[in-house]
C-alpha cells in the first residue's frame, strides 16, 4: 500500500507540466489525503511540488495524522469539509489544483460544490467519484467484513498499535456514513481528472478502482492508466496534461 502511494505521489509532483523545470508554470495545490491517513503521507509530493515553485497546503482531517489527539465519534463528513473550505478561505486561495486521494475525494468533491470558483482543476488519485446523497460506505470498494468499530473509529486491518510514528490511525465512523449535498452546478463545469494506479503485473479490470476509472472516462474526464511497481518512475509525457 505505502510504495503504491509513493509512486502516486511522484506522479502527481511531476504532472505539474513537463520535465523541464523551466517549462514549469507555478499552481497552488491543495492535497486531501485519505481515510486512516494524514497530511504527512503526501511530505514527498510537498518538496517536490515545493522545489518546481509551486506553493502547496496539505490538508490534516479532523482526528487524523498529526490532528489525531481530536479524533472523536462526533467527527463526521462535514467537519472534514470544513477543514478544508476553511483552509481555502482563511489563506484567501484562489485558483488552486484540488487534490483528492481515495475517500478524501468524498471531501474534495464537497469543497468543490462549495467552492468551485477557487479551484482551477479536480485530481482524483486512485479514488472513488461520489454522488448526490451517496454515503462513503455505500461506494467503498472493499469488503466491510474486513473492518472493526471501535470507540466510534472505524479500523482496518493493518492498523496496529504502538508503532513508530508516523503511521495510520482508525478514521471516525461518522465519515462513512453522512450523505453528501451537493447542489452547485458550477462543480460540474470543473476541468477533472483521473489518475488510476496499477501494481506491476495486474490488469485495470483486476484493480478495485477499475469501476471509477470507467465511470470517470463516462464522465469524459481524461484518465490516466500507469503501472505503480516502484517507489520512483518516470512519469509518461501525458501524465503532464493534468496540471
Amino acid at each position: 500500500m505505502k510504495h503504491r502511494l509513493n509512486t502516486i505521489l511522484l506522479l502527481l509532483s511531476l504532472s505539474v507540466c513537463g520535465y523541464s523545470v523551466a517549462q514549469i508554470t507555478p499552481s497552488t495545490y491543495v492535497i486531501v489525503h485519505g481515510a486512516w491517513g494524514g497530511s504527512w503521507a503526501f511530505k514527498e509530493v510537498d518538496q517536490l511540488l515545493i522545489a518546481t515553485c509551486n506553493t502547496v497546503y496539505r490538508s490534516s482531517l479532523t482526528g487524523q495524522g498529526k490532528r489525531v489527539h481530536l479524533a472523536d465519534e462526533s467527527i463526521g463528513l462535514e467537519t472534514h469539509i470544513m477543514d478544508v473550505v476553511n483552509t481555502l478561505l482563511f489563506e484567501e486561495l484562489e485558483n488552486i489544483i484540488l487534490v483528492g486521494h481515495s475517500y478524501g475525494v468524498m471531501v474534495l468533491t464537497c469543497v468543490a460544490d462549495r467552492q468551485p470558483d477557487r479551484i482551477k482543476k479536480l485530481v482524483y488519485l486512485d479514488a472513488f467519484i461520489p454522488e448526490h446523497s451517496e454515503t462513503f460506505n455505500e461506494i467503498f470498494v472493499n469488503d466491510p467484513n474486513k473492518y472493526f468499530i471501535i470507540d466510534g473509529g472505524i479500523v482496518p486491518p493493518w492498523v496496529a498499535k504502538n508503532q513508530p510514528l508516523p503511521f495510520d490511525f482508525p478514521n471516525p465512523y461518522k465519515t462513512f456514513t453522512e450523505r453528501i449535498d451537493l447542489k452547485n452546478p458550477k462543480r460540474l463545469e470543473l476541468s477533472s481528472n483521473y489518475i488510476h494506479t496499477l501494481e506491476k503485473g495486474k490488469t485495470p479490470e483486476s484493480d478495485d478502482f477499475i469501476l471509477y476509472a470507467n465511470r470517470a472516462k463516462e464522465k469524459g474526464w481524461p484518465v490516466y492508466i500507469l503501472e505503480a511497481d516502484q517507489p520512483l518512475m518516470v512519469c509518461p509525457q501525458s501524465l503532464c496534461e493534468t496540471a
